[in-house]
């Protein structure tokens, strides 16, 4: 039975969607079954594996609308056997399209769960805000990994987070939980990276990861190349990063 784990923060530029693609590759590098959903407007998880976000047919706007199945619009084994579930900007309209939609939040789930057998993973990047796609998302998950950056607004936002994954776990799906924080954009040489992680790791009652991933140039490089760090640059510290994490993911399944 797949776990799926839903990547969520709604403090943009934190690494959630940079984390979403390159610990997907990393798991599927380590021999696991991954798909990938990437339910940001944005579709920057889409372009990251290569993928012409705007030439698609079906895409998770179309799916979330009832207009195709999952099956329709799953991409099977993009770069690194990775399969994705590709976005681009119309999912921005599905929040005004789905007003009185009965059970609206749990559009994702019924589809995921056609499909839930064939992975050992399924992660999906959420948008940079609290809203129904979140939820659907975090309807839709086994557990929410929090992504924080290692700066001094880190904690910002983080209580409401946290807060809207007690609701949806009070309300919407009894089983989700938190799969921990992971601190990205580390720079060791600095006072406040390790100041940062201390300050969460005392404020904090989470499963803190303790893989930190750095601050690293190939890491911003990869997306541009259309893929995953591990491919990109294999020997690169954040390679090396992602890769740990995957094993510790692996390891709390």
């Amino acid at each position: 039975m797949g776990k799926t784990i839903a990547i969520a923060n709604q403090k943009g530029g934190v690494g959630k969607t940079t984390t979403s693609i390159n610990l997907s590759a990393c798991l599927a590098e380590k021999g696991k079954r991954v798909l990938l959903i990437d339910a940001d407007p944005q579709g920057n998880t889409t372009s990251g594996f290569g993928i012409d976000k705007n030439n698609l047919e079906n895409t998770i706007y179309e799916l979330m609308l009832g207009e195709c199945s999952i099956s329709d619009c799953v991409m099977k084994n993009q770069v690194g056997n990775v399969s994705v579930v590709p976005s681009n900007v119309n999912l921005a309209a599905a929040e005004i399209e789905l007003i009185g939609i009965d059970k609206k939040e749990y559009i994702l789930k019924k589809e995921v769960d056609y499909i839930k057998e064939e992975y050992d993973f399924i992660i999906i990047d959420c948008p940079p805000s609290l809203n129904m796609l979140t939820i659907n998302s975090m309807t839709t998950a086994d557990s929410v990994l929090v992504p924080i950056q290692c700066e001094y607004y880190a904690l910002e936002g983080l209580s409401q987070l946290i807060h809207t994954i007690n609701l949806v776990k009070e309300r919407l799906n009894p089983e989700l939980c938190m799969e921990g924080v992971v601190f990205t954009m580390y720079d060791a040489r600095t006072n406040l990276s390790m100041q940062v992680v201390e300050n969460v790791k005392q404020n904090l009652n989470q499963k803190i990861y303790s893989t930190l991933i750095p601050r690293n140039i190939r890491l911003a490089e990869a997306p541009s190349h259309g893929i995953p760090i591990n491919l990109y640059d294999s020997r690169s510290a954040g390679a090396d990063a992602y890769s740990q994490l995957a094993q510790e993911v692996i390891n709390n399944a």
